[in-house]
């Protein structure tokens, strides 16, 4: 007898998607998350069908002083090219053609087990951007944790800011300044821009045992990356002690000064008109700036109401000092110590 694998709806997930009348109920999606990111991110076709080559300037010529009857020194810039190279994300769903089928609706109930799908995509994708490392997974995209990785190293380390906590139950807030020149998220030389659907209609797939049955499958994909084409405009406040933080507001307050670090990591940015910047961190912290926001003392946090540049979606949001505070559910509370 074939063992059904876990992969594969079941009767069981059927009668749990029916309403007492027979329909397909609206499902709760008690594991989606808040990525906000994805609002936000600008996305751009790559120069290479692999990813995307961005040239940096490495060096700017020094004029000369020059006395009378005396030549000018001969001078030049340099210049570096970096790669980015982006991820191939998919997943395949299939159902069988018979529980599909049962109550007449059988487009509603692929629809409610493809919501899911995309859900866990558009989760993977958020947790990619933060913490993607391919010395690690070689099959994703370099995300800005692996950039942004030391106090005293590397490239990026003078946009990192020290929080202070020690341990493994620290967590990050993130600066990015949006833009085609700064960053960006980029899709691969003439593919799809974004996720993609497509329906494979009914097929005949195989069991975990081999033998054959008609199902419907759905492909989900999705080529993405993100190019750093300007370090300078994305800022990490690390170490901070979540434990800590959760004493905002305590007659016994130990949490870090956010608001402090907040103002230096904009100043770290360099001026720039054309560049949209957003403040990312997840809810535990934002739930902090908010008891901040109750503070007489306070003058830099508020809360507006923030409308979608991609959809009509309104929802009330935190800014510090005009800079939106969006939140990341992917941003985790057990980040090791930087030093």
């Amino acid at each position: 007898m074939a063992v059904l694998s876990s992969d594969r709806l079941t009767l069981l997930d059927w009668a749990r998607r029916q309403d007492p009348d027979g329909k397909i109920a609206a499902v709760a999606e008690v594991l989606n998350e808040t990525n906000e990111i994805l609002d936000d991110i600008t996305f751009v076709e790559g120069n290479l069908p692999t990813g995307h080559k961005t040239t940096l300037r490495a060096s700017i010529p020094a004029p000369t002083w020059r006395l009378l009857n005396k030549g000018v020194t001969p001078a030049k810039s340099t210049s570096n090219q970096i790669t980015e190279v982006c991820g191939m994300m998919e997943a395949y769903s299939v159902v069988d053609k018979s529980l599909a089928d049962l109550n007449g609706n059988t487009a509603q109930f692929r629809f409610t087990e493809d919501l899911a799908f995309l859900e866990g995509m558009n989760q993977e994708f958020a947790k990619t951007l933060i913490y993607g490392d391919t010395s690690v997974d070689p099959e994703e995209f370099v995300g800005l944790a692996p950039r942004y990785y030391s106090l005293s190293a590397g490239t990026c380390y003078g946009n990192v800011i020290n929080g202070g906590g020690s341990g493994s139950i620290n967590t990050s807030i993130w600066l990015v300044g949006w833009s085609p020149s700064t960053i960006m998220g980029i899709f691969p030389k003439g593919a799809k821009a974004g996720l993609n659907m497509r329906d494979l209609g009914e097929q005949t797939v195989d069991d975990a045992d081999g033998n054959p049955f008609q199902a419907y499958r759905t492909h989900f994909k999705w080529d993405c990356g993100i190019a750093v084409k300007d370090w300078r405009y994305v800022v990490r406040i690390c170490n901070i002690d979540i434990d800590a933080t959760e004493t905002a507001g305590d007659t016994s307050d130990t949490s870090a000064n956010l608001i402090k670090m907040m103002s230096q990591a904009l100043d770290k940015l360099p001026p720039n008109g054309s560049v949209r910047p957003v403040f990312y961190c997840n809810n535990r912290v934002r739930a902090m700036l908010r008891v901040k926001l109750f503070s007489k003392s306070n003058t830099f946090i508020t809360l507006s109401e923030w409308q979608s540049t991609e959809t009509a979606l309104k929802r009330p949001t935190l800014f510090f000092m005009g800079v939106p505070v969006r939140r990341i559910d992917q941003i985790t509370n057990t980040e090791a110590t930087i030093s």
